[in-house]
């Protein structure tokens, strides 16, 4: 399995089965970016295993943490604008809802206020229901009085 040529200067090949094997003579900054590049289309699971699988500080050890700390600044950046994302979210759906309080709030003091202009206006109509029934009463007594006095 090929995966081209990788290096600076002289160009070599570099093969998943002999990787170690054709890098040994490039300088060690060379040889840890060759490495890195290389490590771009590898898996996590295998970077890790490389990385365990060498001594630290070894070249390829270098390269696997370098990749894994790349990966894990990209994955972090990439989570930090998706948290960015929700926060603007979460604001304005945070301002809506003040918003949604506030007309709420509004609707309940108006609601309050009918409700006192309707207790009063309920008070209105009691006294006029009894003044109602006082004249009824007083209309019946001078009925009576009335149908009784002729005889």
């Amino acid at each position: 399995m090929a995966f081209g040529y990788v290096g600076w200067g002289r160009r070599r090949l570099v093969n998943s089965l002999d990787m170690a094997v054709t890098i040994e003579e490039m300088p060690a900054e060379d040889k840890v970016q060759a490495l890195v590049q290389l490590l771009r289309t590898r898996s996590y699971e295998e970077i890790r295993q490389r990385m365990y699988d060498n001594p630290p500080g070894s070249a390829w050890w270098v390269a696997c943490k370098t990749e894994l700390d790349i990966r894990n600044g990209e994955q972090m950046a990439a989570a930090l604008s998706a948290t960015a994302r929700v926060l603007e979210k979460l604001k304005g759906s945070t301002q809506h809802f003040e918003q949604l309080a506030e007309t709420l709030h509004e609707s309940t003091k108006e609601v309050g206020a009918q409700m006192a202009s309707t207790k009063e206006a309920g008070r209105r109509l009691e006294v006029a229901v009894y003044v109602g029934i006082g004249i009824t009463l007083v209309q019946l007594f001078n009925l009576i009085f009335v149908v009784f006095g002729k005889k």
